[in-house]
């Protein structure tokens, strides 16, 4: 199963050349994982249990710019005892390929220690639907 949520390029997201920045990619990328987690998974990012990317690669396809529409999808592809690895493409809407293809890893921890905890159970129970 995969998650997919519509996204939108901001004028801002275009570089000089023209294009979206490579950079602004991984801003998509937190979106639609943040998303995920905070309405499935109940995550309190003010909470004690935080989701830190300890890895991340993306390779890129094709151009994107402003004002496309986009859409976003989200799966899992690992999924340990206190961390989990997405993959995450972003497409302009209505494509037949996608744009970017990225693999990222969260590991969770305690906000005050910094120290791997196990996944909380409902975000876990989310995740395990995205595997």
């Amino acid at each position: 199963m995969t998650f997919t949520t519509p996204l939108t390029t901001r004028w801002a997201d275009n570089d000089v050349y023209g294009h979206v920045n490579n950079v602004t990619y991984y801003a998509y990328f937190d979106s639609i994982i943040n998303l995920y987690l905070i309405r499935e998974g109940g995550l309190d990012i003010h909470g004690p249990v935080i989701g830190l990317i300890v890895a991340s690669s993306c390779q890129f396809h094709a151009p994107l710019a402003y004002p496309d529409e986009l859409v976003a999808t989200l799966r899992v592809t690992k999924l340990g005892n206190s961390s989990v690895t997405y993959e995450v493409t972003v497409a302009k809407a209505g494509a037949e390929t996608v744009a970017a293809t990225a693999s990222l890893t969260h590991v969770f921890v305690d906000r005050e220690s910094r120290r791997p905890t196990p996944i909380p159970e409902r975000i876990r129970t989310a995740l395990a639907r995205l595997a």
